[in-house]
């Protein structure tokens, strides 16, 4: 079994400077999906919102400013306040959450995972608890590191992921309380815990997803249409195989900006968590290529500076946000391919989502944050204590 090291017994020195990769590769990304969301969205926009083709750009634009400016400000403090404004962000996320079952809640779909606020159309409470789940996960890392080998206990990491997992679950989102709950026990994993501490957590996940899929009967049908591709097609798999077509459609060059805006009226809500098969059909494997590019500079740059800080609550929490970013990228891609059954999980950076824009952005400020930790040299803010 392979052990992972972060954060070696060395000193580090905290330089003013930034990552200059891990900026350019979200600035990128960023640009690119907003790119791929008018490519995606413009005639929906218009017809929708009184001719505005600009509608939900625009919207999606005003998110991410928010999103850049809570970016910076993570960027900009010490770790160590975050990990002090922890208790403050699980308890603001928990009653999001809890505010869903209140009349201030939205149902979609049989589902409450929004709230409606002031200024913003709404609001994902679960998006936050993806946040704060990872800075639970290092903080908790970062003390047992500090600890003997006997003394570390894996019951708080334990009971967090389940906390996290059934807070989402509460909200009828499986599919992203699923995610939490991966990315957790890959972070378990790397930080050298004892991989057989998850095999009772595995006893329990296995019959409790299946469980939990048998109770919902819109799960079940896309676990059968998932099985049965060529049936439903008017039905469950409507969505699925008119976002493969538009793929298949693409090509090798793509149909072009133009046409493709034409054509994409026939996946449904393709500007949400089909947009890749839109930018597919717009821009062909030539798009693909370049997107697929670009997150895997973006996942190098910022594992790289998972396992080159020394600052041990950085480099785990670097490590959760990179992977939660990555998996539930690759996740939405395989979804809109067809790979693997619908899960409504969005594509970071790109769909359509004021939440999921935010908070994927705040992810973003704190591998800014922590790519500041270099080696060799001293720690500036441990020195401080």
């Amino acid at each position: 079994m392979f052990k992972f090291k972060f954060s070696p017994e060395k000193p580090l020195i905290q330089y003013n400077k930034s990552d200059t990769g891990v900026i350019v590769s979200i600035i990128l990304l960023l640009g690119l999906g907003l790119v791929t969301l008018y490519v995606c969205s413009a005639d929906y926009s218009a017809a929708r919102f009184r001719g505005d083709s600009l509608y939900l750009v625009k919207r999606q634009g005003i998110c991410a400013l928010i999103g850049l400016s809570g970016m910076i400000f993570i960027a900009s403090i010490k770790l160590e306040m975050l990990r002090k404004l922890l208790p403050f962000m699980f308890l603001v996320s928990l009653i999001f959450c809890f505010l869903t079952f209140t009349p201030l809640g939205v149902v979609k779909n049989g589902a409450r995972r929004w709230i409606r606020l002031p200024l913003l159309a709404t609001f994902q409470p679960s998006e936050a608890i993806k946040f704060v789940s990872i800075i639970f996960m290092a903080n908790i890392f970062e003390k047992q590191s500090r600890l003997s080998e006997d003394d570390r206990s894996v019951i708080p990491a334990i009971v967090g992921m389940f906390l996290f997992f059934l807070i989402i679950l509460m909200q009828k989102d499986l599919s992203t309380s699923l995610l939490v709950l991966v990315t957790c026990m890959i972070m378990f994993f790397v930080c050298e815990k004892k991989w057989y501490y998850i095999i009772p957590v595995l006893i329990v996940l296995i019959p409790l997803g299946g469980l939990l899929i048998a109770l919902e009967p819109y799960r079940v049908s896309r676990i059968l249409a998932f099985l049965r591709p060529n049936e439903f097609l008017q039905t469950t798999n409507f969505q699925v195989n008119a976002a493969r077509n538009a793929i298949i459609s693409g090509g090798l060059w793509g149909n072009g900006i133009g046409s493709g805006l034409v054509k994409m009226d026939r996946i449904p809500e393709v500007h949400a968590d089909y947009i890749f098969a839109g930018w597919t059909e717009a821009m062909g494997l030539l798009g693909v290529t370049i997107y697929f590019i670009l997150l895997s500079f973006f996942a190098y740059r910022c594992y790289r500076v998972a396992y080159t800080v020394n600052n041990r609550f950085a480099a785990v929490g670097t490590f959760g946000f990179t992977t939660m970013i990555f998996v539930q990228s690759l996740l939405n891609c395989a979804v809109a391919a067809g790979v693997v059954p619908s899960t409504g999980i969005p594509l970071p950076f790109f769909s359509s989502g004021g939440s999921s824009m935010m908070f994927t952005m705040f992810m973003c400020g704190f591998i800014i944050n922590a790519s500041r930790y270099m080696e060799d040299g001293i720690d500036l803010e441990m020195k401080g204590r």
